[in-house]
């Protein structure tokens, strides 16, 4: 669906952001460290994700969290121009509309 750079807050004591490249497609968002697909990405399947949360602006960022289902919460901030939120939370949004579509069918 997507492909660019997000950056995401480390779960480190000082919680720096990292640049990443990200890949939406329709089932999951990956994260790539260093802008590199060729290195091994961390995969977020949407089938994990309860939602997008907590998205505010500044003058230069939106910031947004996703919360998984285990409620762990995964902090990243874009350029105000690039509405990744957006893009996330309908890719997700659609996600989930097919699953309970498939869910219905099969009662």
């Amino acid at each position: 669906i997507r492909e660019g750079e997000l950056e995401k807050r480390s779960d480190s004591l000082f919680q720096l952001w990292k640049k990443k490249l990200v890949v939406l497609t329709k089932d999951s968002l990956s994260l790539f460290p260093d802008g590199h697909k060729r290195a091994k990405g961390k995969e977020l399947g949407f089938g994990s994700i309860l939602k997008v949360d907590c998205v505010e602006r500044t003058g230069k960022y939106i910031y947004f969290t996703i919360v998984t289902k285990d409620r762990k919460e995964i902090d990243f901030r874009c350029p105000d121009q690039s509405c990744w939120n957006a893009s996330i939370t309908m890719a997700l949004i659609d996600f989930q509309n097919k699953r309970a579509i498939q869910d219905f069918k099969s009662r």
